[in-house]
């Protein structure tokens, strides 16, 4: 890891970085009720009597909102506690309609795990650097506050009050914004991989309380500041640089840093003080009455191991030294979960076409899905998803070319007709249609050799003088001559005979 530090007059500052990431559970219902989810819907039309807190509304556990907490603790290697307990942590605001929020202080569902980051893009392997995960509580997130112009209305909606939150609380182990930008994406892609949070922080289902205090390297911890609700990594990586180097501003100029939570605003590319840091008493925490501790059972924890799936580092690496799959290629293909299911379904169904084995077809499918496949992706967007996606067409192009059927260049040539036609034709159509095939007519590609060969002299006679370099140019003219029609690797060899 490349050492970070903030100049000051005084010298060298070290920042020490801590993250509290909520993370909204996947579920179709709320955490003690059974009012909806999903995002975006009218203000106030997912909002049960629970979640409204009327009397005598009593809330019980979502199990699949457990589940999912505990299959992400299980996925980062952490300690998963067979008991736990629900607290309530008081406060009064206005959009938390019972005036307390049921949250996990000192008992919570997941103990102690660890994240690996990498800020070594072109090897992941290298430099590992191990963050501390201190425990993941779940809790019912709050309602949200909108207002008007008007300077006295402002008005509530209820539709996320209640809604299952993962809290994931870091230790302080990182020293940089890079350093906390790996862990949050790391984080996301883990999350996105089990399936337990979206992580689309842009819609608020993923957010980071941003924890950063500043000292002499060696020194004890300095005080801290907590910059709430982050709600993207360039943020995060911003607020953590702009809040270390505003601390080591006042401490330099004698003044002292106040534990406080903050806000940062993008706009301005600052924080700014929004309340002073309550400590845990100041809640008033205690047991919820209405809610039993919870007991995991054995079969249930190991139905929730048993349903993790393949995660980024293993998939990484399999895909590595198993499938053969270059570096690049596999971190493109690993980074989102979305890229890897289409990878992977292209992959099985080329295999299948091809009736060999994927480890036998892997760096091909890799190598087209990656450089054409994903190019078209984010030069169409949109627009022509179902087509630059579709399976058995990216397949069927991949076919053609290993068996020799279309050269690397007229697969992609059939490849973008068929991106932009009406879908009607598939790529086997196009090519038969339009008299795309590759030859390997031998008798026709010396024919066109000998014509290239005679409308050249002046190169032809370099060549034959010792400028090897000029038989690219002599394959280039073949091809063109042969509209890109003839097999590659017979132009080479019947050139390399002509040409002595």
């Amino acid at each position: 890891m490349i050492e970070y530090r903030i100049e000051g007059a005084t010298g060298p500052w070290e920042v020490v970085i801590g993250l509290e990431v909520h993370a909204q559970v996947t579920s179709e219902a709320k955490l003690f009720s059974g009012a909806a989810t999903a995002f975006g819907a009218e203000p106030n039309t997912q909002v049960s009597l629970v979640d409204a807190a009327m009397p005598g509304m009593l809330p019980v556990p979502n199990r699949e909102c457990i589940r999912q907490a505990v299959r992400t603790g299980m996925a980062i290697g952490a300690e998963i506690n067979k008991w736990s307990r629900f607290d309530r942590k008081n406060y009064f605001y206005a959009d938390l309609p019972q005036g307390y929020q049921i949250s996990q202080l000192y008992h919570p569902l997941v103990g102690e795990g660890v994240i690996e980051i990498s800020l070594d893009e072109k090897d992941p392997d290298a430099a590992i650097k191990t963050i501390g995960v201190e425990r993941i509580h779940v809790e019912q997130d709050a309602g949200k506050l909108m207002h008007d112009q008007h300077p006295t209305r402002s008005y509530v909606d209820l539709n996320r009050s209640g809604v299952a939150l993962m809290e994931i609380v870091s230790r302080p182990d990182m020293r940089s914004p890079a350093e906390a930008g790996a862990y949050l994406r790391k984080l996301r892609s883990i999350l996105r991989y089990v399936g337990s949070c979206d992580g689309n922080m842009e819609q608020g289902s993923m957010r980071a309380d941003v924890n950063v205090s500043v000292r002499k390297p060696g020194e004890p911890f300095g005080t801290r500041t907590e910059t709430k609700n982050v709600n993207s990594v360039r943020f995060v990586m911003a607020a953590i640089e702009g809040e270390a180097r505003r601390q080591v501003d006042v401490i330099e100029a004698g003044g002292k840093i106040v534990q406080e939570t903050r806000l940062y605003d993008p706009d301005r590319n600052e924080t700014r003080s929004m309340r002073s840091k309550e400590d845990a008493h100041d809640y008033r925490y205690f047991p919820d009455p209405d809610l039993l501790p919870l007991e995991l059972a054995d079969d249930f924890l190991a139905e929730c191991e048993a349903s993790l799936p393949e995660l980024p580092d293993a998939k990484r690496r399999r895909y590595r030294d198993v499938l053969g799959i270059s570096a690049g290629n596999t971190e493109i293909i690993t980074a989102e979960v979305e890229t890897k299911d289409r990878f992977e379904e292209l992959l099985a169904a080329t295999a299948a076409k091809l009736g060999k084995s994927e480890a036998d077809v892997a760096k091909i499918v890799s190598n087209w899905f990656v450089s054409v496949t994903l190019g078209a992706a984010n030069e169409h967007g949109a627009e022509r998803f179902d087509r630059v996606y579709n399976i058995a067409a990216n397949a069927s192009i991949i076919a053609m070319t290993s068996d020799g059927t279309l050269s690397n260049s007229l697969a992609k040539d059939v490849f973008v007709r068929y991106v932009g036609s009406d879908g009607a034709l598939m790529p086997e159509d196009i090519v038969e249609q339009e008299g795309l095939k590759q030859t390997s007519d031998t008798g026709a590609i010396e024919a066109v050799i000998a014509d290239v060969i005679a409308k050249n002299p002046n190169q032809y006679a370099q060549y034959k003088g010792g400028k090897e370099a000029l038989f690219g140019f002599f394959v280039g003219q073949t091809m063109k001559a042969m509209q890109g029609k003839a097999n590659p690797a017979v132009v080479n060899e019947l050139l390399k005979k002509a040409l002595g």
